[in-house]
């Protein structure tokens, strides 16, 4: 072999060591995706005798994102098929392209990581001797470069997935502070609660309250547009607000439109709210409601008769002010049990896509009437999950009883 070729291919190959050393240190100090593209472009011009060069990106589609010297702007043009069967470096010439502005190019070659295909290089010499162009080397480079950014994505989704979780447990702590912590279990009432999230955190919201006059209190349950952190930042604001008029305001109808006002202000009506409260007077024995475009709560008399919670108003947050809004009212209520819910109940769907519904759930409550509250809610819960058989929960699950006897002090 000539000395002067044997010189040629040593300072080839020096150029192409000192080529690879460069973008190992380039991958080494997290350079950005562009940045090293940007290099792997410069290093092949600068060492290897091409006339032409494109890579294509495998990411949700297969992209262009190096090209120089093409007459064709390849970040409009996709790959076709007989591109995508190349498994080894391939001259362009024997395959049977239907995307004809690739023959600009003379070698086609695959770049694999661990038998996965990472990318394509289209590349045409400047002479027609072809060992000028040192595909291996070419393999390398885009292997070194295109590991380097696969794994930099990686670690930034990982590190957002992270920041996700941990916004998300916060959000799950400050809904959890939102519900009361004790609810009263002996005497002349009793409440039990459930509450499960579809996500970390939810949408739904219930409430016990004891008003200044011992002889009364409100319950109350919400449900509000949409879920995830917005929802939980809603619904922590609405409880805010709640917690502060309701003890101030002797009157249903004027607590409904100041959370109404409020609520058309902070959420720019984007959101809105399903709401019920029900104030009831151990004194008049009287259950003043307004049901705000939420599921009817069903209230049970001590014979298991059933009646519906519907007056009262359209949901809240959508209108400024309200187009109409009526205050429920029953009376003589001595001994009763009041059970409010969210969708997440009647909605709950078995693999015939067939809701639960309301039928069900009302003949369900009349079978349980005058069982112990925390039975009849774990009954519940094992009639759901019966019903749906695996079938997901498509919203939050969330239902409250509230059991009244009056006579007992």
């Amino acid at each position: 072999m000539p000395q002067g070729s044997l010189q040629n291919r040593y300072d080839q190959k020096e150029l192409e060591v000192n080529a690879l050393l460069e973008i190992t240190q380039a991958v080494n100090s997290n350079l950005s995706e562009e940045y090293l593209y940007k290099i792997f472009e410069f290093t092949l011009r600068a060492n290897l005798k091409l006339d032409k060069l494109t890579l294509y990106v495998k990411e949700a589609d297969w992209e262009c994102k190096v090209q120089f010297g093409t007459e064709k702007d390849f970040t409009q043009v996709s790959l076709g098929s007989s591109c995508l069967q190349v498994t080894d470096t391939t001259e362009i010439k024997k395959l049977d392209l239907e995307v004809p502005c690739f023959s600009e190019f003379d070698i086609i070659i695959p770049v694999k990581h661990k038998d996965r295909l990472l990318a394509f290089v289209f590349v045409k010499v400047k002479s027609k001797s072809e060992d000028l162009v040192d595909t291996t080397f070419i393999q390398a480079l885009s292997n070194i470069m295109l590991v380097a950014i696969e794994n930099k994505r990686l670690a930034r989704k990982q590190l957002e997935q992270q920041a996700f979780q941990r916004d998300m447990e916060i959000a799950s702590n400050v809904q959890n502070y939102l519900f009361p912590k004790d609810l009263p279990k002996v005497g002349r009432i009793e409440i039990e609660a459930f509450y499960q999230p579809c996500r970390t955190v939810g949408g739904d919201y219930y409430d016990y309250i004891t008003l200044e006059e011992e002889n009364q209190f409100v319950v109350c349950i919400a449900d509000v547009s949409g879920k995830g952190i917005p929802a939980a930042i809603l619904m922590s604001n609405f409880q805010a607000v709640l917690r502060t008029i309701v003890r101030t305001a002797s009157d249903p109808l004027e607590v409904v439109q100041e959370l109404n006002y409020h609520l058309c202000r902070n959420a720019n009506r984007e959101n809105f709210i399903t709401f019920f409260m029900a104030v009831y007077d151990y004194n008049t024995k009287e259950l003043r409601y307004i049901n705000s475009g939420h599921n009817p709560p069903l209230l049970l008399d001590k014979n298991g008769q059933i009646q519906k919670l519907t007056i009262g108003s359209t949901v809240l947050g959508a209108f400024d002010p309200l187009p109409f809004i009526e205050m429920g009212s029953v009376k003589q209520l001595q001994e009763f049990t009041l059970f409010l819910f969210t969708d997440g109940l009647t909605e709950t769907f078995n693999k015939e896509e067939e809701e639960f519904g309301t039928e069900r759930l009302e003949e369900f409550l009349k079978s349980q009437n005058g069982k112990p509250l925390e039975t009849t809610h774990q009954a519940l819960l094992e009639t759901l999950d019966a019903y749906r058989a695996g079938h997901p929960f498509d919203d939050d699950l969330t239902f409250l009883s509230c059991r009244v006897n009056n006579d007992t002090v």
